[in-house]
């Protein structure tokens, strides 16, 4: 399945979406519009699609409908050809009068906004992703202590370079802590909107920044596709970008502060 909200016009500003939700009299809703970088578009068997009765009453306005693929009026868009995450498939959503029945209104709108759904309370388990990311390149690079020489001596041996894999160290204990915190705060019912963001941005930019001392680290080798961490890098960029992006998180944690 997919789940549905970016769009061409509105990417991490939700609120700002255009695709439309207009109610029959029978309970039932009528969407139209395009949604954008959908994982698993191609091959979802239905999509959870969020769609906006007016554009004018931002997150009061935003509805969930439930769309089978075999849906009339809906159309997939071709494969995105990315720069990472290439595993992943991703597809535009076309929406052309699609009628959903009432029985598939998964929440009408002025409820979606509220509900588990709003993409400020997805921040929290979504940002799980960073630590893996900045795990997965600190493990790679512990593959130097196996036997990669320089000057006569393996490479960990250089202070420089041991001073690196100390950042990620850090780095990743504190994605994980900011995690651990948000994950506790949406166990105990508890909306948090600034853990959520500070693990977002936090744990994005630490899986980034990892990343890209992995490849320095591993020097000529690292910028080859025989050796993993290029992958790791290239990957570790969309954390920055997709479930609100880096300077979105900056400014959810400002008002928080501001608050």
């Amino acid at each position: 399945m997919s789940y549905a909200t970016t769009e061409p016009g509105a990417g991490s500003d939700v609120a700002g979406m255009q695709c439309r939700a207009v109610k029959q009299s029978d309970g039932s809703y009528v969407l139209t519009g395009t949604k954008a970088w959908i994982t698993n578009a191609n091959l979802s068997a239905f999509f959870v699609i969020f769609a906006t009765e007016n554009p004018e009453l931002r997150h009061k306005g935003i509805g969930a409908f439930i769309v089978h693929r075999d849906a009339k009026g809906l159309t997939v868009g071709k494969h995105e050809d990315k720069l990472g995450q290439r595993a992943s498939d991703t597809a535009q959503v076309m929406l052309d009068g699609v009628h959903v029945p009432a029985a598939q209104v998964l929440a009408p709108p002025d409820t979606a906004s509220r509900s588990r759904w709003r993409p400020s309370t997805r921040r929290a388990p979504t940002s799980e992703r960073s630590p893996s990311a900045s795990c997965a390149a600190a493990r790679r690079v512990g593959r130097l202590r196996e036997g990669a020489e320089d000057f006569g001596t393996a490479i960990a041996n250089h202070q420089l370079v041991q001073a690196m894999l100390a950042e990620m160290a850090i780095r990743i204990a504190a994605t994980r802590l900011l995690v651990h915190k948000a994950a506790w705060a949406l166990d105990k019912g508890v909306r948090d909107p600034l853990t959520s963001s500070l693990a977002k941005a936090y744990g994005a930019d630490a899986a980034m920044a990892s990343a890209v001392d992995a490849v320095q680290i591993f020097g000529g080798n690292g910028y080859v596709k025989e050796y993993p961490v290029e992958k790791l890098m290239r990957d570790a960029k969309i954390l920055q970008i997709y479930e609100g992006t880096a300077q979105i998180q900056r400014i959810v944690i400002a008002k928080q502060l501001l608050a």
